[in-house]
């Protein structure tokens, strides 16, 4: 009879779905990849920019994003204050990790696109946290990925930490990350945390504070990036994400540079 036990045991477990099954960190970070982000999408956005003193100042912009195929379009524009009213961004994000994605900045004062080098994509996106890179999605080819641990995390939910190591020093040049590690909720494969070592030694800590389903979709509406020398806060920059509507009527013509010029 035990036999017999562990014959059905061993034959339920081969025939038990993949994700049932013991994930290796590639095959996590191929489901993160996978998740339903949606198409047709636009949402309010409010920049919150903190210094080391804790005083901030606050950046309104309208997001756009579209599915071409397997690449994804998008742009940004900032709406206020006048400061950078009118400034526009637009990113062809491109699936094939061999092609470099596309990103261009409207610099009204200028009256002039500027085209985004890639050795330029590590440096800050209009003062933020953020850098040019991390407004686009990392291909997941270029990197190596390590189950370290399973922990937790404050919300209740059990996640995966992994190790995110680039694989060529062309990645750590555009993004200027030697390593990260993203904590990955088992339950929907969503990123709720990340730690990224910068080249120059500082370390940015994301956090998304807040995240539902709309129509479906698991969407980010609250996240942080908060960038750190040592044990000292530098800087940090919180995104606030509103009116998220997906399966609108938006046309590839509208992610183009002339359409940035134009404005909306």
């Amino acid at each position: 009879m035990k036999k017999l036990i562990l014959q059905l045991a061993v034959a339920a477990a081969m025939t038990a779905p993949s994700s049932l099954m013991a994930l290796t960190g590639l095959e996590i970070a191929q489901k993160v990849d996978a998740v339903d982000d949606g198409n047709n999408a636009t949402a309010t956005m409010l920049m919150v920019l903190i210094d080391k003193n804790g005083h901030e100042r606050y950046r309104h912009l309208k997001r756009f994003s579209k599915d071409k195929g397997v690449d994804t379009l998008s742009s940004l524009y900032f709406i206020k204050p006048n400061d950078v009213k009118n400034t526009a961004f637009l990113t062809y994000d491109y699936k094939d990790s061999d092609k470099d994605d596309d990103q261009w900045l409207y610099l009204p004062a200028l009256k002039k696109v500027k085209r985004i080098a890639s050795t330029d994509k590590s440096g800050s996106f209009m003062g933020s946290d953020f850098s040019y890179a991390d407004m686009t999605d990392r291909n997941v080819k270029d990197y190596n990925y390590k189950i370290k641990k399973e922990i937790t995390l404050t919300s209740g939910h059990p996640a995966w930490i992994l190790e995110v190591l680039p694989k060529k020093q062309k990645t750590i040049d555009e993004y200027g990350y030697k390593k990260s590690y993203m904590f990955v909720r088992k339950d929907n494969f969503m990123v709720a945390q990340a730690i990224h070592f910068l080249v120059d030694g500082k370390k940015k800590f994301m956090t998304v504070r807040k995240m539902k389903q709309i129509d479906g979709i698991w969407t980010n509406l609250e996240i942080e990036m908060k960038t750190k020398k040592g044990k000292q806060t530098t800087h940090a920059t919180v995104l606030k994400i509103s009116d998220v509507k997906y399966n609108q009527n938006l046309s590839e013509d509208f992610f183009t540079t002339r359409q940035i010029e134009k404005g909306l």
